[in-house]
């Protein structure tokens, strides 16, 4: 085995990375880069992914930025469009986009539970819509593509006034589920990522009072974790033979118990 496939096992690869502006996405950006992939990176914030792709490339690494809305399908298509014209077949997709809006269903938060919705179910399908025939393809040509979905441990546990979230978590793993068994026999893995608390912009956005109450107090007596974290364990999936699909990868801080 070269020194090369070592350091850089995802060397000739294309990578979609959403959500990457920020937290595990740009985490992981970063990482995929630095395995040897090349990485087309998809957020709003056109800003944030400059400078993403600046430190990407200042490490030797090649990326792409694409300012898009997963909500918007059009932006989407296009940006897959992009990806496809410009770096390649995507053969790895890391669908990341996501927002936490924990509230109790009293409040009847309703703007809240369909932004939760929007982005967290319909821009996911979006994203899966506009990449599946690219990375379906690149499994036809190279023998194995990736399709990586970022769900959350709230999709197996329950939270005080997480329902939504939970439900659109719960949504994200059981959908990569039957999409393992629709794409496997086409040479695509599907995994559903599971991480517990990880110190990401998530918590900034959260407004209920006890669901900033129960996070901050967990700083108290758990290690959050990082980004980085569960960046190497999309690496790591992404890297393995291609006979090998870990379907579901739950990661947790040490001392989170729930």
């Amino acid at each position: 085995m070269s020194e090369k496939s070592l350091t850089q096992p995802l060397a000739g690869r294309v990578a979609v990375v959403t959500g990457a502006s920020s937290g595990i996405g740009g985490a992981a950006a970063e990482h995929l880069a630095g395995l040897g992939a090349r990485v087309a990176v998809l957020a709003r914030r056109a800003d944030r992914l400059a400078e993403l792709v600046a430190r990407i490339e200042k490490s030797g690494g090649t990326a792409l930025a694409l300012a898009a809305d997963v909500t918007d399908p059009a932006a989407v298509r296009s940006a897959a469009g992009r990806v496809a014209d410009e770096l390649g077949t995507a053969d790895l997709l890391l669908n990341n986009a996501g927002v936490m809006l924990p509230a109790p269903v009293e409040e009847r938060a309703a703007e809240q539970w369909q932004h939760q919705i929007d982005l967290n179910v319909s821009g996911l399908m979006h994203v899966i819509g506009a990449f599946t025939p690219q990375l379906v393809r690149a499994a036809a040509e190279r023998g194995v593509a990736d399709l990586v979905n970022t769900s959350s441990v709230a999709a197996q546990n329950v939270f005080p006034n997480f329902a939504v979230y939970s439900g659109t978590k719960a949504y994200v793993t059981h959908l990569s589920r039957h999409l393992r068994v629709e794409l496997g026999p086409k040479d695509v893995r599907v995994s559903a990522v599971e991480p517990g608390i990880v110190g990401t912009e998530l918590q900034s956005h959260v407004t209920d009072e006890g669901a900033r109450q129960w996070l901050e107090g967990t700083r108290e007596t758990v290690e959050w974790l990082a980004p980085q974290d569960v960046a190497e364990t999309v690496g790591f999936l992404a890297a393995l033979p291609p006979r090998v699909n870990l379907q579901q990868v739950t990661i947790m801080p040490t001392r989170q118990t729930g």
